[in-house]
């Protein structure tokens, strides 16, 4: 069974995208904290958003989070 994702390599991995976890959940209309709320709990949406900042699907960062769910 694969692993989630740490939160650290997350967060990198949104930094060496050129951008901070706080700017996109402020482009997504969120408050600049809001955003975290994916690292430590299920959230579909925020999920997303962290997944499109990295460019990579959000059930290969959290793939306990999505075990039996397809995807195309």
């Amino acid at each position: 069974m694969k692993k989630d994702w740490h939160s650290a390599d997350i967060i990198a991995a949104i930094k060496k995208k050129g951008t901070t976890m706080a700017a996109v959940s402020r482009e997504a209309g969120l408050c600049s904290s809001t955003l975290s709320n994916a690292l430590t709990r299920k959230w579909p949406k925020g999920e997303k958003l962290i997944a499109e900042a990295i460019g990579v699907r959000a059930e290969i960062i959290w793939p306990t989070r999505y075990s039996g769910t397809k995807y195309p």
